[in-house]
């Protein structure tokens, strides 16, 4: 098992959560958190705790990304009218390297951001790098012509423990596909419970 994949493990594990529903995950066989002391008494989490452990499993779910990056996400979502929580979610769904995981041309979150940081991926015709770039309604996305034979993106084409949601649409045989509508929270098809509201809490207490 990669370093990468360890790692990525070690967040279901301390969230006690297989927060990506794959079947491979750890927290099938043994749902405790890691280390030494993983298998000790949990104590009942104050409402800080409750409000952290949502904000860290939203984070992680989103490839375990910044601090920094996830605050600066959540003061763009508080800055719009509307419910925050909400737009934190659409937001969050609109980073490249969500859409391009949504698509199915990778297998994980944190393959998706290697896959754009690698040059793999075009918005509208131009090759966009950045993982954390803002797709908007409508935008195309798809595989240089020149990565579509590789072996990553036919593995994950057939994986079958995820669907795609219906704010995109996807033509594999083209590897190409459409971000339709940004989603509300009750349209992403995340494995395990999300609440962007106590993140939003989290947040405007501290």
């Amino acid at each position: 098992m990669t370093k990468r994949l360890k790692s990525k493990y070690k967040i279901n594990r301390r969230l006690g959560e297989n927060l990506w529903g794959r079947p491979k995950s750890p927290v099938n066989r043994r749902d405790y958190g890691p280390g030494q002391h993983g298998q000790g008494r949990r104590r009942k989490p104050s409402d800080y705790g409750i409000q952290l452990m949502a904000k860290q499993r939203l984070r992680g779910y989103y490839g375990n990304i910044t601090e920094k990056q996830f605050r600066r996400t959540y003061a763009e979502a508080s800055r719009k009218r509307g419910d925050t929580s909400e737009t934190l979610i659409g937001l969050l769904e609109r980073r490249l390297d969500a859409v391009v995981y949504r698509m199915k041309f990778v297998t994980t979150v944190f393959a998706a951001r290697q896959f754009v940081n690698h040059g793999h991926v075009m918005v509208n015709g131009r090759r966009v790098n950045i993982p954390s770039y803002e797709v908007r309604p409508g935008d195309v996305v798809e595989v240089r012509e020149r990565s579509k034979q590789l072996g990553i993106l036919l593995e994950a084409v057939e994986l079958a423990e995820r669907d795609i949601p219906d704010y995109i649409e996807v033509d594999h045989a083209k590897m190409k596909g459409t971000f339709v509508r940004v989603p509300k929270l009750a349209d992403v098809p995340y494995p395990v419970m999300m609440e962007p509201n106590l993140v939003v809490e989290y947040y405007s207490s501290h």
